[in-house]
């Protein structure tokens, strides 16, 4: 009797178990998680992504010291760009050489200077760095290649798009550009074409034809034409906010402090080209293209605030290195809210400053450069990805 009561309460002990399963399963639907009132991942920004292509054989130092002394101007159009939702996309940059000599045969004379990056000093160093020599220039080499490398996005809404410039045929190579720009359209990446020289012999020479057949646009400059720049009242102001804005950057990490002084080294490249270059650099600096999260404290810290307390005292710079960690926060916000009042101070003047450059621009000076060629095509291949400039 002793073993039969015992299996009694077991098989009781079960059969409750089972009916709290059951019921657990049969709960109302209303109490159940709903996955479409769950939070959606954050969405995606919308990305523009270029990537230059420039001729550095011996005829074009007049095209690279345009490229060196427009950079900033084309930056400062691209961060003006605005998405349907009125937040600013994600801006890229790649760089890539070719037709020059000192470059490998058995590469097509190519060579990929700078893969798709935001890290725009780095990029504008390696711009300065480049050289001209004569050599064979591979226009659908270059293209192809660019294409296979870089790490190019699939979203349908981001803007793709490829400048290439140059000036000998656009056939040469064993590579054919129509293969090429077929190639291209296939991964929807725009090709421009931007010949140096007149727009006819372009024509004659397939460049109108390779923009044709990516989707892109056909342009012809005066590569030796030097850039001209309207000087205006505002140009001290925004260079004086300058070095206030230099002094927002915290560095941190073992190439912290070199990051730092190439900072200040790519400045000094902008005021080779005049204080009006130098002007768009820190108009460019003022921008949110302008990121440096990998080296600055400040910037890292705006997507990980963890960063400022978590780093090793030996990756700090010295005015911070005997710092609590209360004090290490509240030194970081307080240049953040510096670099945020000098930054909203430069584009306010940069507002007045463009007003005075339109109403002192004459029709010839607003004759076609690589930063007019470009930036025209820009605007209006992204209206088709929605994108809006004021």
């Amino acid at each position: 009797m002793h073993h039969l009561s015992a299996i009694t309460r077991l098989l009781k002990g079960t059969a409750f178990a089972l009916i709290l399963l059951l019921c657990a399963d049969c709960k109302p639907a209303s109490s159940q998680p709903n996955p479409a009132h769950q939070d959606p991942s954050p969405a995606k920004r919308q990305k523009i992504m270029l990537a230059l292509l420039l001729d550095t054989s011996n005829s074009m130092d007049g095209l690279i010291e345009q490229a060196k002394s427009q950079l900033w101007k084309i930056v400062n159009e691209l961060a003006a760009a605005k998405c349907t939702d009125g937040t600013p996309p994600e801006i890229s940059i790649a760089l890539y050489e070719y037709g020059n000599d000192n470059l490998s045969s058995y590469e097509g004379y190519i060579r990929q200077v700078s893969p798709l990056t935001n890290d725009l000093d780095a990029l504008s160093a390696k711009l300065f760095a480049l050289s001209t020599r004569g050599g064979a220039e591979f226009c659908g080499y270059v293209i192809r290649t660019s294409l296979e490398q870089l790490d190019w996005s699939a979203a349908n809404n981001d803007l793709r798009m490829i400048f290439i410039a140059g000036n000998e045929p656009f056939n040469q190579g064993n590579v054919p550009y129509n293969t090429a720009c077929a190639l291209a359209k296939e991964k929807d990446v725009v090709v421009n074409t931007i010949f140096c020289g007149s727009f006819i012999e372009g024509v004659q020479t397939d460049w109108k034809r390779g923009a044709d057949l990516a989707n892109g646009t056909y342009m012809s400059i005066e590569q030796d034409r030097r850039t001209v720049y309207i000087a205006t009242p505002y140009d001290d102001q925004i260079s004086y906010k300058n070095e206030e804005l230099n002094k927002t950057y915290v560095y941190y990490g073992h190439s912290g402090k070199s990051k730092k002084d190439a900072q200040v080294q790519e400045d000094k490249n902008a005021v080779h080209y005049g204080k009006e270059n130098m002007v768009e650099r820190t108009i460019s600096k003022s921008s949110h293209a302008y990121s440096n999260s990998s080296w600055d404290m400040v910037d890292a810290a705006k997507s990980n605030a963890k960063v400022v307390t978590e780093l090793k005292t030996e990756d700090l710079p010295d005015e911070m290195k005997s710092m609590t960690l209360e004090q290490r926060q509240a030194y970081v916000k307080q240049k953040a809210d510096e670099r945020t009042k000098i930054q909203k101070e430069i584009q306010t003047l940069n507002a007045s400053r463009q007003k005075y450059i339109d109403t002192h621009t004459s029709e010839k000076d607003k004759a076609a450069s690589l930063d007019v060629a470009m930036i025209n095509a820009l605007k209006e291949r992204g209206k088709t990805k929605n994108l809006t400039w004021k």
